[in-house]
């Protein structure tokens, strides 16, 4: 196996678990054809959806700690290295749009998907490197303050449906169309899903310098901030003369909705502290005992790309003409689930003997660098 000897392996092993969250979540909810009358959601699958939340966090504060990571260790120019990270943000917003295209009952051509959000978090690295850590927390910190002010203004509604999200009918001609779902109403936009990768690179630069105590200082004061925030939306909730927090815009402020369609400030920082804490037990655990790179959750992670595309044009795209579309039962959908992870688990390995060629990953590497 080809491998770099300066993986950070419990990033890959993070990424791994970021793809499994995902791939459980939305089969479970793209098999299961939900409760008979006065049955009850079988707790199994409850979990799974809730921990699946954890996927999309993951997956674009991963995002930042790579880009990082990648202008750390740099040894070409720095318009070398500039052009590269903007290369890789247009193939992965490229393979955004590819998914919008073959998923149709999902997407549009015009959604903004977890891929594009990274995809173009990547491209501005060249500016996000050139900024001091203490600028990327203070610029992460704005655009997570900013974002219920301009959902306000632009009148977002506090649930997004799928179909406002892709702009299908009767939302096609809403003012702002794609700009409009690529900044603040898509599935994970610009506001406030940015934060994310840029603490990500925050991370990434802590762990170039092997700062993990500065890791878990982060992690400790954004989820404080994080629980602040909920604790103020919860006191809006119940407490007498506080009644104004569950609000307009303080809603949007301190709410915790079930979904984060639209995410509220304190759910992304809630988010954000759950990521960074999973970092940081990551981390943890590698230096008691080192990770392998072929150990299974590495080989997922490696493999992410190729799993998050493949899994929803299958499962989301070609189960409907095959009628398997929410036709299932919890407990066949439970099987499929975990023959499907079984599978990946089992291809992933195999495939990592050989680079993980052809896949994703290795076409982003030959396109980019």
């Amino acid at each position: 196996m080809n491998e770099r000897r300066d993986r950070v392996l419990f990033l890959d092993a993070l990424r791994g678990l970021a793809v499994l969250l995902m791939m459980e979540q939305h089969l479970g909810v793209w098999l299961w054809r939900g409760p008979s009358p006065g049955e009850r959601t079988p707790t199994l699958l409850l979990g799974f959806n809730a921990l699946g939340g954890m996927a999309a966090p993951l997956f674009v504060t991963l995002a930042g700690c790579g880009a990082a990571l990648a202008v750390s260790r740099a040894r070409e120019s720095a318009g070398a290295m500039d052009l590269r990270s903007v290369r890789r943000g247009l193939v992965l917003m490229g393979f955004g749009y590819l998914l919008s295209w073959l998923t149709p009952s999902w997407f549009t051509t015009r959604s903004w998907f977890v891929l594009h959000m990274m995809g173009f978090a990547f491209t501005l690295t060249p500016l996000w490197r050139r900024l001091p850590t203490g600028g990327l927390l203070g610029l992460a910190a704005a655009v997570i303050a900013a974002t219920p002010i301009v959902q306000q203004w632009m009148g977002t509604p506090r649930m997004l449906t799928n179909d406002r999200m892709a702009l299908k009918p009767p939302y096609e001609a809403l003012a702002g169309g794609h700009l409009r779902v690529a900044l603040l109403e898509g599935q994970f936009p610009i506001l406030p899903w940015l934060a994310l990768f840029l603490v990500g690179m925050v991370v990434g630069r802590r762990v170039a310098a092997g700062d993990f105590v500065g890791i878990r200082r982060l992690a400790k004061q954004v989820l404080a901030i994080g629980v602040g925030l909920a604790m103020i939306g919860y006191a809006g909730r119940y407490a007498p003369g506080l009644g104004f927090l569950a609000e307009g815009g303080w809603r949007r402020l301190v709410g915790l909705p079930l979904g984060f369609f639209p995410a509220t400030s304190a759910v992304i920082t809630l988010l954000m502290g759950g990521v960074l804490w999973l970092v940081v037990f990551a981390a943890a655990i590698s230096e008691r005992a080192p990770i392998d790179g072929r150990s299974w959750w590495v080989c997922l992670g490696r493999a992410s790309l190729t799993l998050l595309l493949v899994h929803v044009v299958l499962f989301r795209e070609l189960t409907r003409p095959i009628g398997l579309w929410q036709a299932m039962s919890a407990e066949a959908a439970l099987a499929i689930i975990g023959a499907w992870l079984l599978a990946c688990v089992l291809l992933a390995r195999v495939w990592a003997r050989v680079g993980f060629r052809f896949g994703a990953e290795w076409l982003l590497r030959r396109v980019a660098g």
